[in-house]
């Protein structure tokens, strides 16, 4: 037997009412908040993400799947969605066509990590992307969007918030940082060795505990910025709490990409594990300049979906469509074409072997529809369609134009 690759999964029976639930509803929230669908393709040039993304992330240096493909071109499949959505946005001039786009975006992402729960190695993401806006509300608005995303699937979170800070207040912090990360460098591991030289904020997001303990006295972003970003994020916090959300600051978060400025934030999780992240984004005004595009401010979010499966709270289903069969063999091709015409209204699903009522009533009620449609000779001869109503237990027989 052939099997699914270690850490691919399928998405079916149960899980896939879930998936689709869940994507029916982040779609629709975000098209209330003035989003539009975009697709991007799997497969785009390695290029695209060791400059946005960054080659001092663990997802360019150990986890894409990343190959030389036959006209010899270095591609991997997507790790991330916003990177692909930028080199979109840039590639179709809308960067240079002014005015602001939002875009909300799902699919399958790739990462060659080790599979634990909730995490795989095909996995999809809910995404949203916002370009030509600098205004703090945007960032805000995007906030509020995951939060209303997060509260109609019946799913908690604590939300965490941060600066990052801009070109002129982080890199004096930097220079600050590196400083005392080098004065301890003999206890920390050997990922933040590497990051002091490549990304050195990144070493506040090691999740090694005994560096952890180390970087408690490191000195915090939040004392260090600039009067502007300083501006942005107290009204930011004002809007959030006008709005009675609730926000915890988190002066160790800085997001798991390189492409990050001012807001971050992350929406998590203890129902999944000890402070899981689920949702998580932030502001990234300088990847379209990164990616040769001309200067534009952005602010996006992700979802991890299956992170976020077990914890959806399924609304009650409803008996819905209608189940025809056939008493007996003849009577099939008038099911199938009656269901033909049926279908331009309503959901049918069509048994093709004739069955006594009983086993008809037990196939329909299997299904989960609210009527059961049956026609034998008499019906046939008649022109009529017999029909028991699945909720309420009433039956009828009904002429068959009138059905």
């Amino acid at each position: 037997m052939i099997a699914s690759l270690r850490g691919m999964n399928d998405i079916l029976s149960e899980d896939y009412e879930r998936f689709t639930y869940f994507i029916t509803t982040a779609t629709n929230i975000a098209q209330r908040y003035g989003f539009h669908f975009i697709e991007t393709p799997l497969l785009e040039e390695t290029t695209l993400f060791k400059r946005s993304v960054g080659e001092s992330s663990d997802i360019v240096g150990k986890e894409m799947y990343q190959f030389i493909d036959k006209g010899g071109n270095d591609v991997c499949l997507r790790p991330e969605g916003t990177a692909g959505v930028v080199r979109a946005f840039i590639q179709k001039k809308l960067d240079r066509a002014g005015g602001i786009h939002r875009f909300f975006y799902h699919g399958a992402m790739f990462r060659y990590e080790r599979p634990q729960k909730g995490r795989l190695r095909q996995f999809h993401q809910f995404g949203v992307e916002s370009f030509g806006e600098s205004s703090v509300y945007e960032d805000a608005s995007m906030i509020m969007m995951v939060s209303d995303i997060l509260k109609t699937l019946g799913i908690g979170y604590r939300l965490q918030l941060n600066s990052l800070g801009c070109n002129e207040c982080m890199p004096p912090y930097r220079t600050k940082l590196v400083k005392f990360v080098k004065e301890c460098q003999d206890g920390i591991c050997e990922d933040c060795i590497r990051r002091v030289d490549t990304n050195p904020i990144r070493v506040l997001d090691c999740k090694n505990g005994s560096c952890q303990e180390l970087y408690v006295g490191a000195p915090k972003l939040l004392n260090h910025l600039c009067l502007t970003c300083s501006d942005d994020f107290k009204l930011l916090k004002k809007i959030l709490d006008d709005n009675s959300i609730k926000y915890e600051i988190d002066t160790n978060l800085v997001r798991g990409l390189d492409y990050y400025s001012k807001t971050a934030f992350e929406f998590v999780s203890d129902e999944i594990g000890s402070q899981s992240a689920i949702a998580g984004g932030g502001r990234y005004d300088r990847l379209v300049e990164f990616l040769d595009g001309r200067p534009t401010p952005a602010v996006g979010f992700a979802m991890g979906i299956e992170r976020l499966m077990e914890l959806i709270k399924m609304p009650q289903t409803k008996k819905d469509g209608y189940y025809m069969g056939a008493m007996d063999e003849e009577a099939l091709d008038f099911v199938v074409q009656i269901a033909h015409k049926k279908r331009q209204t309503d959901k049918v699903i069509v048994e093709y072997k004739s069955k006594n009522l009983k086993n008809h009533l037990k196939a329909a009620d299997k299904a989960n529809v609210k009527y059961c449609a049956v026609i034998g000779s008499n019906e046939m001869r008649d022109k009529n369609i017999w029909i028991k109503n699945l909720e309420d237990k009433s039956e009828y027989t009904i002429p068959m134009s009138e059905f």
